[in-house]
């Protein structure tokens, strides 16, 4: 036979296609400054590589004693391109048995240097991001499989990040794209030992970039319409003598003005990472993260206010008496600190030790108006009296109402794994605790639409000498977790088959601290087992099969589930608690993939839910504040297919295409009041039935460039189907050029002009506030049930970012 020639793309960053644990983790920001390794292996010669470069990188499994090979160590790079992924980036090689993704460095830092977690997942099989400004810095909304982003999973390094009442992700608070490693997200299926309690839709995992042996640093200076800017710049201080240290600090600036609507927003962020590594596979790291993030907020449209202004719904520029929809009125604030300091420690014999301990802050005031009844304002339930302020309106007092919140999570994961021959034994324990405060103050505005303080320093105060208040709430929640799993590999490490069991303990207590709240205080105490089954099959070194049955299951979130929320203009509260169960899921899916110069990835999917929460934000009546609202939609089934295909750089280009097909169906009807409305059978909200994407990479070291499209069908707003979301199609391109190998104390110089949303489309991206229904029907006993409009997010608007970067 003719001897078979194939390429290969060896990582000089020691990528590894068969990793057991199926997600790339960028190793070091810093590559190599010599020449891309590129030479023709004869059978039986050995390969070696030039003095100086990093350790060779591990072999492909493609290559045979009856080969020829041409071994490509990748090209250097200052911010972590190697162009070794398949796909461009975006198909890195998965093992696990369940649907997964992600994406590294080579993808990554080719997307605008602002861009959050979730915008950089975008293209993923069955992702629905929901786009809101170009700079990225808004954007937490997303949703997988018909599950909003609240019912997603959210780690970095290891931590669970989101908020832990109401499950906000806050993504663009947790790391800079600089210093992202790699983001992995599993569609339906959540890792058995992640210490979560809402991945009924899935998990994201993010992680940084290791810390470079060398010293040095980064710098990325970006400009772009819009005055947005961003300043970046990273300092590593590579190996400290011989302790074994290593680490990095970064420090970046973002501003600009709002490409929709008025005002600005202003975002600092820091980022450090440190990690000691001793003996065989020792290690200690922390990584820290603060953010300042500051932004005037947008109006949500309904679809009628979207089809007769479009764009320009928002709100207004100029004040007037009266005006609550004034833009000064509404900001918003997310300032975050997170430490995670992971250790591992190889025990001998087979056992190996894992702890990870963190901590979470969150805080910031958030403001919306409102026009008081200077005379007929309540307290809670009670009369607030006499407001006594000096500027009225028709007999009204307008205010800005200022809302803050601190929000702490600490807790501690740990594991202790044992292998032995073909057996992995693990057992973990997870513990976290976790607070909430939340109030607001009311402060007056003059006629001219100055207010008293926009920090709630002089708030309006009663004859009785107490804040005026909407709320006052606090919330404590513990949460205990068991897990065992078992690992066991046969046929010479060909079939794997796994299965384990998580029991969760979560305890949840909330008071409201306003007169006549019914309840005061709520103590809720869930427990569900999480058994999980999964097996795969190597056909070959290249083929796999796969099947898991997973269990999942979401605590119901956000405050409004246990106490009330008043208003002054209301002597009831405005939102009332339900007796809501935990959602729980039960999946099953089973999946095909191939690894090689293409890659494939397809799977088909079936999810059962019990207790479907389903949850949206409206604006209170009359006012521009908005409130959670929680419902439980009772029992859905969600099937569907989804596949990935990723080409390895093949001259130099690299496509991938992903796609999904989704069909998701509520199995009864919906309850409203003593009534239901006909929705068994219904298509789910926010449940596209396709998505799809297209990318395209190019690079040959000196020339880059990716193109990337986007398409989502139509989408529900409504339990009863009587209102949808057009579908659309957008596109984001990328063009840049690496200028030199070095360049005085500059190395791997480059420049890069990032394209969002190419055609200027304007168009809606998601659905912020479902309803049940938006028109009038008569329920199945006869009740008319009164509609209510959802509201939209408006997808952000064409940008265009110049950056110039460079290693130091």
């Amino acid at each position: 036979m003719r001897p078979i020639k194939r390429r290969l793309l060896i990582a000089t960053s020691c990528i590894s296609a068969m990793n057991a644990s199926a997600s790339f983790a960028a190793t070091d920001t810093k590559h190599s400054h010599k020449a891309p390794v590129s030479r023709t292996v004869s059978p039986g010669q050995k390969s070696s590589m030039p003095a100086g470069s990093r350790k060779p990188a591990a072999r492909s499994l493609e290559a045979t004693s009856e080969e020829a090979m041409t071994i490509h160590a990748g090209i250097a790079s200052a911010n972590g391109v190697t162009n070794t992924t398949p796909g461009g980036g975006m198909m890195a090689v998965q093992r696990v048995p369940r649907s997964q993704s992600t994406v590294t460095r080579d993808y990554l830092a080719k997307q605008s240097p602002t861009a959050n977690i979730n915008e950089l997942i975008s293209a993923m099989p069955g992702v629905a991001y929901q786009s809101q400004d170009i700079m990225g810095a808004t954007g937490d909304a997303l949703s997988m499989r018909g599950m909003n982003e609240t019912e997603v999973g959210y780690l970095f390094e290891g931590a669970p990040v989101a908020d832990a009442f109401n499950y906000e992700p806050f993504t663009s608070t947790y790391v800079d794209n600089e210093n992202i490693g790699s983001i992995t997200v599993a569609q339906g299926s959540p890792d058995l030992t992640a210490p979560l309690y809402n991945t009924v839709g899935g998990q994201i995992s993010a992680k940084m970039i290791d810390p470079s042996h060398k010293m040095g640093g980064y710098l990325d200076l970006m400009g772009g319409n819009y005055s947005v800017n961003k300043e970046f710049v990273r300092f590593d201080t590579g190996d400290i003598g011989h302790s074994g240290i290593r680490g990095f600090l970064s420090f970046s600036n973002t501003h600009g003005h709002m490409d929709r609507g008025f005002g600005v927003l202003q975002r600092y962020h820091t980022d450090a990472k440190f990690v000691k590594e001793w003996g065989k596979s020792n290690s200690f790291g922390v990584v820290f993260s603060y953010t300042r993030l500051f932004w005037n907020a947008v109006r949500r449209p309904n679809m009628s206010q979207w089809n007769e202004y479009g764009r320009s719904f928002n709100f207004n520029e100029e004040y007037t008496p009266g005006d609550t929809a004034y833009y000064k009125f509404q900001t918003k604030n997310r300032n975050g600190i997170t430490i995670v300091a992971p250790l591992h420690l190889d025990l001998g014999r087979g056992l190996s030790f894992n702890a990870t301990p963190y901590f979470v802050l969150q805080y910031s005031p958030a403001t919306g108006a409102s026009n008081l009844s200077a005379d007929g304002s309540y307290y809670g339930t009670e009369p607030a009296g006499p407001l006594n302020q000096p500027y009225t309106v028709n007999g009204n007092v307008t205010a800005m109402g200022i809302g803050y919140y601190n929000a702490k999570n600490s807790g501690l994961t740990t594991s202790l794994d044992w292998k032995r021959g073909n057996n992995t034994l693990s057992f973990g324990y997870w513990y976290s605790y976790a607070t909430h405060w939340e109030e607001n103050s009311y402060s007056t505005v003059d006629l001219n639409g100055n207010v008293a303080n926009m920090d709630g320093k002089y708030p309006i105060i009663l004859q009785n000498g107490k804040v005026l208040r909407g709320y006052n709430l606090n919330l404590m929640q513990q949460t205990n977790a068991l897990f065992l799993s078992d690992r066991l590999d046969l046929l010479k490490n060909r079939l794997h088959l796994e299965a384990g069991i998580k029991a969760a303990m979560v305890s949840r207590q909330a008071t409201e601290d306003m007169p006549g709240a019914d309840p005061y205080k709520s103590v809720k105490n869930y427990f569900e087992p999480l058994p999980q089954l999964a097996a795969s099959f190597d056909v070959t070194q290249h083929d796999q099969v796969y099947f898991n049955a997973t269990t999942a299951f979401r605590v119901p979130g956000s405050s409004e589930t246990q106490v009330q929320d008043f208003d002054p203009s209301s002597s009831t509260a405005v939102s009332q608690p339900g007796s809501l169960k935990p959602e729980y899921t039960i999946g099953e899916e089973i999946g095909f993939r191939h690894h090689g110069l293409y890659n494939v990835s397809a799977s088909l999917f079936n999810l059962n839910l019990t207790n479907h929460q389903v949850t949206s934000s409206g604006y209170i009546a009359g006012t521009t504040t908005l409130i959670d609202q929680t419902m439980n939609v009772g029992g859905e089934t969600v099937r569907g297919a989804q596949v990935e295909f990723g080409l390895h750089p093949w001259h130099h280009f690299s496509p991938y295409v992903s796609g999904q097909y989704l069909d998701a169906r509520i199995d009864n009807n919906y309850q409203v009041g003593s009534d239901y409305l006909p929705t068994k059978g219904k298509t789910a909200v926010q449940s596209p039935h396709f998505t799809a994407s297209l990318g395209l990479s190019y690079d040959d070291g000196r020339f880059f460039g990716n193109f990337q499209l986007r398409y989502l069908s139509s989408q529900y707003a409504t339990f009863m189907n009587d209102e949808k979301m057009p579908g659309y199609v957008v596109a984001n391109t990328t063009l840049g050029y690496r200028i030199a190998p070095k360049l005085g104390v500059f190395k791997h110089p480059q420049i890069q002009l990032n394209v969002q949303n190419m055609g200027g489309n304007n168009y809606l991206s998601g659905i912020a506030g479902v309803t049940a229904n938006a028109r009038s029907y008569k329920g199945i006993y006869g009740t008319t049930i009164s509609g209510s409009s959802p509201n939209y997010n408006v997808g952000s608007n064409f940008g265009i970012m110049a950056s110039i970067s460079t290693g130091l």
